[in-house]
């Protein structure tokens, strides 16, 4: 039974994921290696919290309860010693979640479970220095961890059954989706379905076809906009296969077929204009405009979430 969980890493994704775990009613404790971090974790939880509230989703009673089970540590031991499952949300770096989840093993119980959020790496390449491997599984969260409902679960051939059932059922208990993959694939299921469109929506802007905003509002206010209630294959059948079948065919071969993105977008990264961590990416932005649109878009998602749980 699960009872007592570890968040290794307080970033972007980590603290959100804390967050999760708090709020459903589990002791938490989080670990990063600067004190700084997790202060400043625990400020974006707390301000995560009040939007709830804000959202009448929550009580100013949940939300006091919720950063009470949350315990904040640099010491990994301290963060791990008592730990029931452990969800490991560190740099994309696969040596350091080699040594990391080597130390896990050396001062963590047999049967305690750790779970990566990797996006990056196969859970096989996580597994392969480990001397026991069967108690490794992907819990793949969505940014913002504590918003989105997806998580795809990764397991390889030496996973335990247990361990399986033990982490969806733990992350059914926290309100999420979780969706177990039957193969390992670089990407999983979300990223591979993301990074296909991403891929034909640069296209688009690099053969000048339409602005930026256009193509985000084509998607947005088309396919997005009912994509939150119908997947691809429910599209299909209300669609008609006889149609989609002639809409895939007729378009497959004009479709972008690239396997490196466009010059611009090269030259955006070579001129260090990454986005909204820098400013400046394909749009432009000031500081402020930032935390207000990551605002509007968390206020949106919560508002979404709550109109799909009445399904």
């Amino acid at each position: 039974m699960i009872q007592n969980i570890t968040v290794l890493g307080s970033g972007v994704m980590g603290h959100g994921i804390a967050q999760n775990y708090a709020f459903a009613g589990y002791m938490v404790h989080m670990y990063d290696l600067k004190e700084a971090y997790l202060t400043k974790a625990l400020t974006l939880i707390d301000a995560n919290l009040s939007l709830l509230i804000r959202e009448n989703i929550i009580t100013q009673e949940e939300k006091d309860s919720t950063l009470e089970r949350i315990t904040v540590t640099t010491d990994l031991v301290t963060a791990t010693k008592n730990a029931d499952f452990i969800t490991e949300a560190v740099p994309e770096v696969l040596d350091i979640k080699h040594t990391l989840f080597k130390k896990l093993e050396e001062v963590t119980g047999k049967d305690t479970i750790i779970a990566s959020n990797t996006s990056t790496f196969s859970v096989a390449q996580l597994a392969e220095k480990m001397e026991n491997p069967n108690r490794l599984i992907i819990t793949h969260f969505f940014n913002p961890a504590q918003i989105v409902p997806l998580v795809e679960i990764v397991k390889h051939d030496k996973t335990s059954d247990s361990v399986v059932d033990t982490a969806m059922n733990l992350m059914k208990a926290i309100g999420k989706s979780p969706v177990v993959l039957n193969k390992d694939v670089p990407g999983f299921i979300a990223n591979r379905l993301q990074a296909a469109l991403v891929r034909e929506a640069f296209y688009l802007l690099d053969e000048g076809v339409a602005d930026a905003e256009s193509i985000d509002l084509a998607l947005t206010d088309g396919p997005g906009f009912r994509w939150a209630f119908s997947g691809p294959f429910k599209t299909a059948d209300y669609g008609g296969h006889d149609i989609w079948k002639s809409v895939v065919e007729n378009l497959a071969p004009e479709l972008s077929k690239a396997e490196i993105v466009p010059k611009f977008i090269k030259e955006k990264v070579e001129n260090g204009k990454l986005g909204t961590k820098s400013g400046e990416g394909i749009y432009t932005y000031s500081n402020s405009v930032v935390e207000e649109k990551v605002t509007q878009r968390d206020e949106n998602l919560i508002r979404l979430k709550q109109i799909k749980s009445r399904k």
